[in-house]
């Protein structure tokens, strides 16, 4: 499905709606507005692999660094850990795209879903699930904006994920947040 809201006027109401992020990460082709989910699986697929998410028809190249990716594949390992002993559900990495709505595909760095929220008839091979994360955890990189982190925060809870981390590296904080509170750190 191609996005549903208005043409933005100018480039510049585009970067705004996306959070102000980077110009450099706004893919190009196909045009904004216009890709879809099979965009991102040709990209997730292609060579070189271009990480780019989904937002309102427009292709959002992910933003990450050595360091974060280290920091997330720790978590991964930590909580991976844990659910071997306790077996609540699954881990997707950084590069495991999320369907949160037709238009709206989002790769946290890590997600866990609960077991609840998996059908029973689910195919685990399915490249895009619309599975929804329970706890959805982004490591900020310096490529990340307030306002892209800011509406990624309200879209995985429109969704129905039900904890946000956010990591910080540099500061060494992490904002957990859900949607019926005001963030912790």
């Amino acid at each position: 499905m191609v996005a549903t809201l208005s043409p933005p006027d100018s480039f510049a109401e585009l970067l705004h709606r996306l959070g102000d992020v980077p110009l450099e990460r706004i893919v190009a082709r196909p045009a904004p507005g216009t890709a879809t989910p099979s965009d991102v699986l040709r990209l997730c697929d292609g060579e070189p692999k271009r990480l780019c998410e989904l937002v309102d028809g427009v292709l959002v190249e992910k933003a990450m660094g050595q360091r974060e990716s280290r920091l997330a594949l720790e978590l991964s390992r930590r909580l991976g850990n844990f659910l071997e002993v306790n077996n609540l559900g699954i881990l997707t990495g950084a590069d495991g795209p999320h369907a949160l709505e037709d238009d709206l595909i989002r790769f946290p760095d890590v997600a866990f879903i609960a077991w609840d929220n998996i059908p029973v008839d689910a195919d685990p091979a399915t490249p895009m699930p619309d599975w929804v994360p329970s706890l959805a955890v982004e490591v900020i990189s310096l490529g990340n904006t307030r306002g892209e982190m800011k509406r990624k925060l309200k879209e995985y809870f429109t969704a129905g994920v039900e904890l946000v981390w956010y990591v910080y590296p540099k500061e060494r904080v992490v904002r957990v947040t859900h949607p019926r509170m005001t963030a912790r750190r």
